[in-house]
């Protein structure tokens, strides 16, 4: 069995106001958001090999970033499509022409912008593939979800102890991974994120708890807390351990 991380980076950060970079090159604790969010996939020892899909005007500097990377050789760059679906896709591919068609091939889809990742999150994930064929990362709901009608209205309360938030990694063995996207692309489909995607095709996934800080830094507020948890944590320490 072979593990592959494939990471998305090909945002540009419209939410992100105030820089003139995308959001995952934004600097935490010394270095880019992404740059973190590789080096947790890339040092782990069950994982093999580690795709990032970036944005093509960016792909040389993430090059120059990684240069001194200790497991760069685990690392390749390829460049997103138009859409955040068909850039994973490419990313799919990529990882498809290293492992060929196995059956026994994982793939953990992440967002290049959420860093706050721990190693025991990435296990539990791998295992949850193998032994059930979908997984995804979640976090308990904290507040009261509501559903809302056309006009406004709340609708319907959820009962909060049997919700979660849906986060990343997301894992699904890569062949049926492919075959879904392919199927998607036939059928002019897009999905929200893999976990969407699967389960419209018929993909089961189990939970994996994750940690709470396992936030997407997709606002001002999200990177000061993402900046926050690294800074009071000691990120390299506390959540590096592979």
């Amino acid at each position: 069995m072979t593990v592959d991380a494939l990471i998305f980076a090909g945002g540009t950060g419209t939410r992100m106001t105030g820089s003139d970079r995308p959001k995952q090159f934004l600097e935490v604790g010394g270095k880019p958001i992404l740059v973190h969010t590789i080096e947790r996939f890339a040092g782990h020892a069950q994982v093999d090999g580690v795709t990032v899909v970036c944005l093509a005007d960016w792909i040389r500097h993430l090059e120059r970033l990684l240069a001194g990377m200790p497991y760069v050789s685990k690392v390749s760059v390829v460049p997103g499509g138009a859409t955040g679906q068909e850039s994973i896709y490419q990313g799919i591919c990529q990882i498809h022409k290293l492992r060929g068609d196995v059956t026994d091939s994982v793939v953990l889809v992440h967002d290049g912008v959420r860093p706050i990742i721990d190693a025991e999150t990435i296990s539990s994930c791998i295992d949850a593939v193998r032994e059930h064929g979908g997984a995804v990362t979640v976090s308990p709901a904290i507040e009261t979800i509501v559903s809302l009608g056309d006009d406004g209205r709340v609708a319907s309360i959820s009962d909060r102890s049997t919700c979660a938030l849906a986060r990343a990694p997301q894992g699904f063995w890569l062949h049926e991974l492919m075959r879904a996207h392919e199927h998607a692309r036939a059928e002019g489909m897009e999905f929200i994120d893999s976990l969407s995607l699967m389960a419209h095709y018929g993909r089961d996934a189990w939970a994996v708890q994750g940690q709470p800080q396992n936030i997407k830094v997709t606002t001002p507020t999200d990177y000061f807390a993402c900046k926050a948890y690294m800074d009071m944590n000691d990120y390299g320490g506390l959540w590096g351990g592979v």
